[in-house]
């Protein structure tokens, strides 16, 4: 088992301050330690018998300080990275060649959710800097050639700025987190949502069932949001649907086994079905060994 979601951070230093005020507040509501490090997060997954990880950066620092991301992928086999970037930034060539240079770093993330100016403390359903962030050519060639694969968390009602993104760039590797913030109401074949369909044309574009205990309305096994978990097996078919526990920023409401044992109680999900989705279908979609 793969666990695509996960975050670590390390604890705060004269070189790294921890500066993201709302992040702090939420962390203090986790079910973990405040400094969850990547130690504690392969002590998590020995006990639930999740083999490898994603830890996709946690912006508790300023968000491009990607220093604790970028240590973890480097020192321990079991874990890989996804960084944040900006994409900008004077320097943001040169910040995505040296991390990409990282060995375990596999790509980075884009809060398009975020407004710019606070990224990474709050999400707009309305912001629309994605749609310039296409124009950012040079940045864009640089992720092309250094095979980084773009990670985006942006909601459903911005997947019309994203599909652009994917038109313009169709040699990238795409995956899209959290359901892109869809709840059990909104629908899957209509209106915004429907969009993933134009994405899943593109052999290129994955998607995460991530987050699933923060996005549904019930508690495990949160079956109002598996229509949508289905929807996007029929729609991507299982080798582009990809799952993820966002442990342990979903450990206010859920354990870490609720995060995947969930995927058993999806009707009509085989085995094959969830040997995919918790693991195949990532190797293949990044070129994981």
């Amino acid at each position: 088992m793969l666990d695509t979601h996960t975050h670590a951070w390390g604890a705060a230093s004269d070189d790294h301050p921890w500066v993201n005020g709302p992040l702090l507040d939420l962390v203090d509501e986790f079910d973990v330690h405040t400094v969850y490090t990547a130690d504690r997060l392969l002590a998590d997954m020995d006990r639930n018998g999740v083999d490898e990880a994603v830890v996709v950066g946690y912006p508790i620092c300023d968000w491009t300080d990607n220093w604790y991301t970028r240590r973890v992928a480097a020192e321990y086999d079991r874990l890989h990275g996804i960084v944040m970037l900006d994409p900008f930034a004077d320097d943001a060539v040169d910040h995505l060649r040296e991390c990409m240079a990282t060995d375990g770093v596999l790509g980075f993330r884009l809060g398009a959710a975020c407004p710019y100016d606070r990224m990474w403390e709050t999400f707009d359903p309305d912001v629309t800097w994605l749609r310039d962030a296409v124009e950012e050519t040079e940045f864009w060639e640089a992720a092309v050639e250094t095979d980084a694969a773009v990670q985006i968390l942006c909601d459903h009602g911005q997947l019309d700025q994203a599909l652009d993104l994917v038109e313009t760039y169709p040699d990238l590797t795409y995956l899209f987190d959290h359901f892109a913030h869809a709840g059990p109401e909104t629908p899957t074949d209509e209106r915004t949502f429907a969009q993933f369909a134009d994405l899943a044309s593109y052999e290129n574009v994955a998607v995460k069932v991530s987050e699933i205990p923060h996005m549904s309305e019930t508690s495990f096994p949160y079956a109002d949001m598996h229509d949508h978990v289905r929807w996007f097996l029929d729609t991507f078919g299982r080798e582009r649907v990809i799952w993820g526990s966002d442990y342990p920023n979903v450990s206010d409401v859920a354990s870490y086994p609720e995060a995947y044992n969930w995927l058993r109680q999806v009707d009509s999900l085989s085995e094959k079905d969830r040997a995919w989705i918790t693991e195949r279908a990532f190797r293949e979609h990044v070129g994981l060994s």
